[in-house]
């Protein structure tokens, strides 16, 4: 069993990475807006299986295909595989479930994008299923190192307020990845010049892809202030317990990093790098606090 686990170990980490490659080509697809670069048909691109003489957005938008297709079978056998050799953990089947599903679900999504036409909200969803995927398989992928530590450790006793903190965060972190995939397949990004000014104004007149870029900066912003409280919380109290304090140290790093580099964003122009390093930041940020909604649903409730 010792050496199953270390390639359920080994085969995790191969495919969180793998579905992080995943989102950073779903990035570089919008930015380069390679979307339709297939003409309108899936899986077949302008009616062959393997494009000849592709142009250079053709040719990401079919890499992106084929890593999605070949990444979609790897997630479904870790699932399987993860039900297996650790359906003992709690969780394990829920998020075997959830990875599965979404990895599907957001596939069909982005065929159906092709075919009868990409809707910006449509493809917005699409970034957040694929998150959600992403997170199962991270998590599936710690559980795999998890088994047969301490239950005190994996289990925390955690305050009332602190626990609706940790789950209030992972909720709205999803809605503000939304607004931000939102922002960016309305091609609303440069719709306020300069940072943290909006057009030189506090507050610019709310109207069209204005308001959809200041709106997204406020809820980041926001999110920080959240963030930040439930870092300071956890730190009060929990600073003993290794698995909390590490994700809520990377979830504290990568919303600071988030912000960091939207204005990074902003000052460079929307370069393709910049974009893609705020989707793989995000993606992260996503990760911890998910775990760390994990630590908190298992734990009991302690004292405030």
């Amino acid at each position: 069993m010792n050496r199953m686990h270390k390639l359920l170990k080994f085969y995790g980490i191969i495919t969180t990475l793998g579905m992080l490659l995943v989102l950073i080509q779903g990035a570089l697809v919008t930015q380069t807006g390679s979307g339709d670069a297939c003409g309108p048909e899936w899986p077949l691109c302008y009616g062959q299986i393997i494009p000849e003489n592709p142009a250079t957005e053709t040719l990401i938008e079919y890499t992106h295909r084929l890593v999605s297709g070949v990444l979609g079978l790897m997630v479904i056998g870790h699932a399987v595989w993860s039900w297996r050799r650790i359906g003992h953990i709690r969780e394990t089947k829920l998020f075997s479930l959830l990875a599965v599903f979404f990895i599907i679900f957001q596939g069909l999504l982005g065929a159906a994008a092709v075919v009868w036409g990409q809707s910006d909200a449509v493809m917005a969803l699409h970034f957040g299923f694929s998150l959600i995927s992403f997170a199962s398989v991270l998590i599936l992928t710690i559980f795999a190192f998890e088994d047969g530590t301490s239950r005190s450790i994996l289990y925390p006793s955690l305050s009332r307020p602190l626990k609706w903190m940790i789950f209030g965060n992972l909720i709205y972190t999803y809605a503000v990845v939304y607004t931000g995939a939102f922002v960016k397949h309305t091609g609303s990004g440069s719709a306020c010049s300069g940072w943290p000014l909006c057009n030189g104004q506090w507050f610019p007149p709310l109207d069209g892809r204005t308001a959809f870029q200041f709106g997204h900066r406020v809820f980041a912003g926001l999110l920080f202030v959240t963030i930040l409280i439930m870092f300071i919380m956890m730190m009060r109290r929990h600073t003993k317990n290794l698995p909390l304090r590490i994700s809520g140290t990377i979830a504290l790093i990568m919303i600071t990093g988030q912000v960091l580099s939207g204005a990074f964003v902003i000052f460079t122009g929307f370069t393709l790098y910049a974009s893609m390093s705020h989707a793989v930041i995000v993606s992260l940020l996503f990760g911890a606090l998910s775990y760390m909604a994990v630590l908190a649903s298992r734990g009991g409730t302690g004292s405030a």
